[in-house]
């Protein structure tokens, strides 16, 4: 009997360790690269810091590919599995023959979420001010430096002629070189503009996402293989991103600054909430997740004024509305 029992006690120690191994293999492991870490993407950061992604079964490593060029090349790479963005990249590299090219699963922001800065503190800023004068934009052929040249035409401004246009200062280091001295105006997204306000180095004078009205500005993507071999996991991403959506749209600034927080941890949390309460008066975030076609033809257009493409890529090819669809019936019921 007592031989019986010592043998019953060793089953059970070996068992617990290999019960404790199993929970630890629960998760699958998706790599996330963004193209920026920024206030501006508040429902992602909820869905990680609430628990979203693990109860849809998913380990997110989030990591910040400073830039659409660099985000798009980790997915290519197979880096990275998921990569978020501007879905223009998609397009390019679709137009560049690539056969396992990226898909859009799912639209998160639907206004641009960067902001012009002035030099001038006390400045009573109109358009026509931009004349004769330098801004730090984004990088040629980007969402950033596009929607902004589309605004500048929309104002009767000629974005080549009438002000210098600063395209070659990597993406994430124009706050930097603003506050060194360059240019009398830097296009930024948050935190970096409210951060020059509140060091005296510049002074928010306009909202490009105001300016530019409701454009398709970032979207989650990966490669069409990826997508094909791991639908359950594409589903459980857009489910666990509809879930952060739907926090956002159900809670106040300072409760979605309240759970966000520890992915900015150099940002006072009031600052935080200022910025979440800009981004929530200018409807800068979906209701849901899905890419409509509208929004992806005028994402096209937006590309054609801008001359970085000539032909129109079929919607069909570079979006799916699937895994949305079935996310929003997911979080209603």
């Amino acid at each position: 009997m007592s031989r019986f029992i010592s043998f019953c006690v060793c089953i059970v120690f070996l068992v617990i360790p290999l019960t404790g191994c199993g929970k630890q293999n629960k998760y699958t492991e998706v790599t996330l690269t963004e193209v920026a870490h920024s206030i501006f993407y508040a429902p992602m950061y909820v869905a990680i810091q609430q628990g979203y992604f693990e109860e849809e079964g998913l380990k997110i490593t989030l990591v910040n590919g400073l830039g659409a060029d660099k985000t798009m090349t980790a997915v290519l790479s197979g880096d990275s599995d998921i990569g978020f963005m501007g879905s223009e990249s998609s397009i390019y590299v679709y137009q560049e023959g690539a056969k396992d090219y990226v898909v859009n699963f799912a639209q998160l922001t639907q206004r641009a979420g960067n902001f012009l800065v002035s030099r001038d503190l006390e400045e009573e800023f109109q358009w026509s001010n931009l004349k004769n004068k330098t801004v730090l934009g984004g990088r040629e052929g980007g969402m950033p430096e596009m929607v902004f040249e589309y605004i500048l035409k929309g104002k009767e401004l000629n974005p080549s002629s009438d002000l210098k246009i600063i395209k070659n200062i990597d993406f994430g280091y124009t706050a930097e070189a603003f506050s060194a001295g360059e240019g009398d105006y830097t296009v930024e997204f948050e935190p970096a503009a409210e951060a020059l306000e509140l060091e005296g180095k510049g002074k928010i004078v306009a909202s490009l996402g105001v300016e530019s009205g409701l454009v398709p500005y970032t979207a989650f993507s990966a490669k069409k293989s990826y997508i094909k071999k791991h639908p359950a996991v594409i589903q459980s991403f857009t489910n666990a991103i509809q879930k952060g959506i739907d926090y956002v749209a159900t809670h106040t600034p300072d409760e979605i600054a309240l759970v966000i927080q520890p992915q900015f941890p150099e940002t006072d949390r009031k600052v935080i909430e200022a910025i979440v309460e800009r981004y929530y008066e200018q409807d800068t975030w979906k209701e849901d997740t899905i890419f409509q076609k509208e929004n992806f033809e005028l994402l096209q257009n937006i590309l054609k004024d801008s001359k970085v493409i000539e032909k129109i890529v079929p919607y069909e090819e570079l979006v799916t509305i699937s895994y949305s669809e079935k996310a929003v019936k997911a979080t209603q019921n």
